[in-house]
Protein backbone atom coordinates (compact mmCIF):
# COMPACT_ATOMS: atom_id res chain seq x y z
CA UNK A 1 0.00 0.00 0.00
CA UNK A 2 2.58 2.40 0.99
CA UNK A 3 4.53 1.41 -2.04
CA UNK A 4 1.39 2.20 -4.25
CA UNK A 5 1.32 6.01 -2.66
CA UNK A 6 4.89 6.49 -3.30
CA UNK A 7 4.73 5.35 -7.09
CA UNK A 8 1.22 7.54 -7.47
CA UNK A 9 3.39 10.56 -5.94
CA UNK A 10 6.42 9.96 -8.42
CA UNK A 11 4.17 10.14 -11.51
CA UNK A 12 2.60 12.85 -10.05
CA UNK A 13 5.63 14.97 -9.70
CA UNK A 14 7.02 14.00 -12.96
CA UNK A 15 3.74 14.43 -14.45
CA UNK A 16 4.25 18.42 -12.62
CA UNK A 17 7.45 18.41 -13.66
CA UNK A 18 6.62 17.96 -17.32
CA UNK A 19 3.80 20.14 -17.32
CA UNK A 20 6.02 22.97 -15.80
CA UNK A 21 8.61 22.38 -18.77
CA UNK A 22 6.28 22.80 -20.95
CA UNK A 23 4.96 25.88 -19.69
CA UNK A 24 8.24 27.69 -18.84
CA UNK A 25 9.17 26.50 -23.08
CA UNK A 26 5.77 28.22 -23.91
CA UNK A 27 6.25 31.14 -21.66
CA UNK A 28 10.07 31.56 -23.26
CA UNK A 29 8.03 31.69 -26.79
CA UNK A 30 5.80 33.84 -25.95
CA UNK A 31 8.58 36.41 -23.96
CA UNK A 32 10.96 36.02 -27.81
CA UNK A 33 7.73 36.85 -29.67
CA UNK A 34 6.94 39.97 -27.54
CA UNK A 35 10.53 40.85 -27.29
CA UNK A 36 10.31 40.74 -31.57
CA UNK A 37 6.95 42.20 -31.02
CA UNK A 38 8.61 45.56 -29.30
CA UNK A 39 11.68 45.50 -31.48
CA UNK A 40 9.24 45.68 -34.23
CA UNK A 41 7.49 48.62 -32.83
CA UNK A 42 10.73 50.27 -32.01
CA UNK A 43 11.73 49.76 -35.80
CA UNK A 44 8.44 51.34 -37.24
CA UNK A 45 8.73 54.19 -34.09
CA UNK A 46 12.22 55.06 -34.80
CA UNK A 47 11.39 55.33 -38.55
CA UNK A 48 7.98 57.11 -37.87
CA UNK A 49 10.44 59.51 -35.20
CA UNK A 50 12.55 59.88 -38.59
CA UNK A 51 9.63 60.51 -41.33
CA UNK A 52 8.29 62.96 -38.67
CA UNK A 53 11.65 64.87 -38.51
CA UNK A 54 12.36 64.89 -42.02
CA UNK A 55 9.21 66.10 -42.29
CA UNK A 56 9.28 69.01 -39.70
CA UNK A 57 12.52 69.60 -41.33
CA UNK A 58 10.69 69.92 -44.59
CA UNK A 59 8.07 71.98 -43.20
CA UNK A 60 10.41 74.21 -41.52
CA UNK A 61 12.41 74.64 -45.16
CA UNK A 62 9.05 75.39 -46.74
CA UNK A 63 8.04 78.18 -44.29
CA UNK A 64 11.59 79.70 -44.25
CA UNK A 65 11.47 79.36 -48.14
CA UNK A 66 7.75 80.88 -48.29
CA UNK A 67 8.84 83.77 -45.59
CA UNK A 68 11.69 84.65 -47.87
CA UNK A 69 9.46 84.27 -50.85
CA UNK A 70 7.26 86.77 -49.37
CA UNK A 71 9.84 89.11 -48.09
CA UNK A 72 10.99 89.10 -51.75
CA UNK A 73 7.59 89.82 -53.69
CA UNK A 74 6.57 92.15 -50.84
CA UNK A 75 10.34 94.26 -51.80
CA UNK A 76 9.65 93.88 -55.23
CA UNK A 77 5.75 94.74 -54.82
CA UNK A 78 7.14 98.16 -53.49
CA UNK A 79 9.93 98.70 -55.65
CA UNK A 80 7.21 98.03 -58.23
CA UNK A 81 4.53 100.40 -56.92
CA UNK A 82 7.49 103.21 -56.37
CA UNK A 83 8.87 102.53 -60.02
CA UNK A 84 4.93 103.22 -60.87
CA UNK A 85 4.54 106.40 -58.52
CA UNK A 86 7.60 107.31 -60.68
CA UNK A 87 6.10 106.52 -63.96
CA UNK A 88 3.11 108.75 -63.05
CA UNK A 89 4.50 111.59 -62.13
CA UNK A 90 6.87 111.38 -64.87
CA UNK A 91 3.72 111.26 -66.93
CA UNK A 92 2.18 114.25 -65.52
CA UNK A 93 4.90 115.96 -65.77
CA UNK A 94 4.93 115.42 -69.75
CA UNK A 95 1.43 116.17 -69.85
CA UNK A 96 2.32 119.83 -68.41
CA UNK A 97 4.98 120.12 -70.50
CA UNK A 98 3.07 118.87 -73.30
CA UNK A 99 0.36 121.41 -72.40
CA UNK A 100 2.65 124.44 -71.98
CA UNK A 101 4.40 123.39 -75.35
CA UNK A 102 1.27 123.27 -77.21
CA UNK A 103 -0.10 126.21 -75.39
CA UNK A 104 3.65 128.40 -76.98
CA UNK A 105 3.29 126.29 -80.31
CA UNK A 106 -0.43 127.80 -79.88
CA UNK A 107 0.88 131.30 -79.33
CA UNK A 108 3.68 131.19 -82.03
CA UNK A 109 0.84 130.23 -84.57
CA UNK A 110 -1.30 133.08 -83.34
CA UNK A 111 1.96 135.57 -83.26
CA UNK A 112 2.98 134.87 -86.61
CA UNK A 113 -0.92 134.87 -88.10
CA UNK A 114 -0.76 138.33 -86.37
CA UNK A 115 2.80 139.32 -87.50
CA UNK A 116 1.63 137.84 -91.46
CA UNK A 117 -1.04 140.45 -91.07
CA UNK A 118 0.89 142.86 -90.13
CA UNK A 119 3.55 142.59 -93.06
CA UNK A 120 0.72 141.96 -95.65
CA UNK A 121 -0.21 145.49 -94.42
CA UNK A 122 3.16 146.95 -94.80
CA UNK A 123 3.49 144.88 -98.52
CA UNK A 124 0.51 146.84 -99.36
CA UNK A 125 1.32 150.24 -98.31
CA UNK A 126 4.80 149.31 -100.01
CA UNK A 127 3.06 148.62 -102.98
CA UNK A 128 0.68 151.67 -102.84
CA UNK A 129 4.11 153.67 -102.64
CA UNK A 130 5.82 151.83 -105.63
CA UNK A 131 2.47 152.34 -107.49
CA UNK A 132 2.81 156.38 -106.95
CA UNK A 133 6.26 156.79 -106.90
CA UNK A 134 8.54 157.84 -109.85
CA UNK A 135 7.46 156.17 -113.02
CA UNK A 136 11.03 154.37 -113.39
CA UNK A 137 11.11 150.57 -113.33
CA UNK A 138 7.84 150.20 -111.84
CA UNK A 139 6.86 147.59 -113.45
CA UNK A 140 9.61 145.11 -111.97
CA UNK A 141 9.18 146.73 -108.85
CA UNK A 142 5.91 146.38 -108.40
CA UNK A 143 6.09 142.64 -109.56
CA UNK A 144 8.46 141.89 -106.62
CA UNK A 145 6.31 142.93 -103.97
CA UNK A 146 2.98 141.98 -105.85
CA UNK A 147 4.30 138.35 -105.50
CA UNK A 148 5.44 138.70 -101.94
CA UNK A 149 1.42 140.32 -100.91
CA UNK A 150 0.49 137.56 -102.89
CA UNK A 151 2.17 135.04 -100.90
CA UNK A 152 1.62 135.93 -97.84
CA UNK A 153 -2.00 136.04 -98.41
CA UNK A 154 -1.88 132.54 -99.69
CA UNK A 155 0.24 131.48 -97.07
CA UNK A 156 3.02 129.98 -99.12
CA UNK A 157 5.45 132.12 -97.38
CA UNK A 158 6.16 132.17 -93.52
CA UNK A 159 6.40 134.98 -91.52
CA UNK A 160 10.02 134.90 -91.22
CA UNK A 161 10.39 134.30 -95.08
CA UNK A 162 8.21 137.18 -95.61
CA UNK A 163 9.61 139.42 -92.91
CA UNK A 164 13.37 138.62 -94.84
CA UNK A 165 11.87 139.37 -98.47
CA UNK A 166 10.16 142.87 -97.23
CA UNK A 167 13.78 144.04 -95.98
CA UNK A 168 15.03 143.15 -98.89
CA UNK A 169 12.19 145.08 -100.90
CA UNK A 170 12.79 148.33 -98.80
CA UNK A 171 16.31 148.19 -98.57
CA UNK A 172 16.39 148.20 -102.36
CA UNK A 173 13.55 151.41 -102.41
CA UNK A 174 15.85 152.88 -100.15
CA UNK A 175 18.52 152.69 -102.27
CA UNK A 176 16.36 153.26 -105.43
CA UNK A 177 15.83 156.75 -103.59
CA UNK A 178 19.39 157.30 -102.84
CA UNK A 179 20.76 156.38 -106.19
CA UNK A 180 21.23 158.51 -109.36
CA UNK A 181 20.83 156.75 -112.36
CA UNK A 182 21.24 157.64 -115.57
CA UNK A 183 20.22 155.87 -119.02
CA UNK A 184 19.41 156.17 -122.76
CA UNK A 185 16.15 155.20 -123.60
CA UNK A 186 12.88 156.20 -125.55
CA UNK A 187 10.44 158.36 -123.70
CA UNK A 188 6.85 159.46 -125.01
CA UNK A 189 6.38 163.43 -124.79
CA UNK A 190 2.84 164.97 -123.55
CA UNK A 191 2.27 165.25 -127.52
CA UNK A 192 2.45 161.31 -127.65
CA UNK A 193 6.00 161.95 -130.10
CA UNK A 194 8.49 159.06 -128.73
CA UNK A 195 11.74 160.67 -128.64
CA UNK A 196 15.64 159.23 -127.66
CA UNK A 197 16.82 161.16 -124.77
CA UNK A 198 19.08 160.99 -121.85
CA UNK A 199 16.73 160.61 -119.00
CA UNK A 200 18.65 161.46 -115.03
CA UNK A 201 16.89 160.32 -112.03
CA UNK A 202 18.10 161.55 -108.73
CA UNK A 203 16.64 160.12 -106.11
CA UNK A 204 12.71 159.20 -106.10
CA UNK A 205 12.77 163.56 -105.94
CA UNK A 206 13.92 164.48 -109.65
CA UNK A 207 13.63 162.78 -113.52
CA UNK A 208 14.74 165.23 -115.88
CA UNK A 209 15.67 164.59 -119.42
CA UNK A 210 17.39 165.64 -122.33
CA UNK A 211 17.09 164.73 -125.95
CA UNK A 212 20.04 162.87 -128.28
CA UNK A 213 20.19 166.48 -130.27
CA UNK A 214 20.65 168.54 -127.10
CA UNK A 215 17.19 170.77 -128.30
CA UNK A 216 14.76 169.31 -125.86
CA UNK A 217 14.88 169.54 -122.11
CA UNK A 218 11.99 167.84 -119.55
CA UNK A 219 11.61 167.49 -116.11
CA UNK A 220 8.74 165.12 -114.69
CA UNK A 221 5.97 166.81 -112.68
CA UNK A 222 3.35 164.96 -110.56
CA UNK A 223 -0.14 166.35 -109.66
CA UNK A 224 -2.92 164.69 -108.09
CA UNK A 225 -6.31 164.43 -109.76
CA UNK A 226 -9.47 162.97 -108.39
CA UNK A 227 -6.93 161.35 -105.31
CA UNK A 228 -4.75 159.78 -108.05
CA UNK A 229 -1.11 161.01 -108.75
CA UNK A 230 -0.39 161.84 -112.61
CA UNK A 231 3.02 162.49 -114.18
CA UNK A 232 3.69 164.35 -116.84
CA UNK A 233 6.31 166.04 -118.83
CA UNK A 234 7.50 169.93 -118.25
CA UNK A 235 8.90 170.81 -121.08
CA UNK A 236 8.78 174.89 -121.45
CA UNK A 237 11.58 175.26 -119.24
CA UNK A 238 13.55 178.46 -118.55
CA UNK A 239 17.06 179.22 -119.73
CA UNK A 240 18.01 178.69 -116.03
CA UNK A 241 16.49 175.49 -115.76
CA UNK A 242 17.63 174.26 -119.11
CA UNK A 243 21.24 174.81 -117.98
CA UNK A 244 20.79 172.99 -114.86
CA UNK A 245 19.50 169.77 -116.52
CA UNK A 246 22.26 169.96 -119.04
CA UNK A 247 24.57 170.90 -116.14
CA UNK A 248 23.50 167.66 -114.11
CA UNK A 249 23.42 165.15 -117.16
CA UNK A 250 26.83 166.40 -118.54
CA UNK A 251 28.37 165.66 -115.05
CA UNK A 252 26.90 161.97 -114.49
CA UNK A 253 27.75 161.15 -117.75
CA UNK A 254 31.53 162.37 -117.51
CA UNK A 255 31.21 165.24 -119.96
CA UNK A 256 32.08 167.69 -117.15
CA UNK A 257 34.31 167.05 -113.98
CA UNK A 258 32.47 165.65 -110.88
CA UNK A 259 30.97 168.86 -108.97
CA UNK A 260 27.71 169.60 -107.38
CA UNK A 261 25.11 170.70 -109.31
CA UNK A 262 22.51 172.53 -108.15
CA UNK A 263 18.74 172.11 -109.57
CA UNK A 264 16.18 174.84 -109.15
CA UNK A 265 13.41 174.32 -106.67
CA UNK A 266 10.81 174.74 -109.80
CA UNK A 267 12.76 171.78 -111.07
CA UNK A 268 11.03 169.31 -108.37
CA UNK A 269 8.79 166.57 -108.69
CA UNK A 270 6.22 167.99 -106.81
CA UNK A 271 6.54 171.69 -108.18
Amino acid sequence: MHLFYIILMLFCAAFAQTSFQEQRTALEAEKATVENDIKRINTQIARTDSISKEEQRFRTEQQSRQKTDIERRRSEIEQLNQKFSEINAEIRREKTAIASSQIQVENVNATRKALAVQLLTHCRKLEDFIRTSLPWDTDTRLERISVLCRDLENSSASAEEGFSRLRAIYTEEIRFGDEVQISSRAITRNNGEIINANVLRIGNQWIVYQDDAGFMYGVLNRKIKDGKYEYAWKEDLSFEERQAVKNAIDVKLSRKPPQLVRLPLSLSMDN
